[in-house]
């Protein structure tokens, strides 16, 4: 039963990664394109959970840590940079 919810998980996620590419290739203005790639960051952050799960072990998890942060950090600093574009 696990190995089913892992194969449709992969499947969810290969399809969001797939929809952020394309985001990010046709995406109309920066915003749209960092967005994607911080979701693109937050989806390879999951599937890295998927597998250790799936393998049962937590080798990995500060990879995670790590990747959360950085996707955090960027999204402040690209909205704070936007922000005051546009007071400017």
């Amino acid at each position: 039963m696990s190995y089913i919810i892992v194969g449709i998980s992969g499947v969810l996620l290969s399809v969001g990664a797939v929809a952020c590419l394309i985001r990010v290739a046709r995406g109309p203005s920066i915003l749209d394109r960092v967005l994607a790639l911080d979701v693109m960051l937050l989806i390879i952050s999951a599937a890295l959970c998927l597998e250790m799960y799936l393998n049962r072990h937590t080798n990995h998890i500060l990879f995670v840590v790590i990747a959360c942060a950085i996707g955090f950090i960027s999204s402040v600093t690209v909205s704070r940079f936007v922000s005051d574009q546009r007071n400017a």
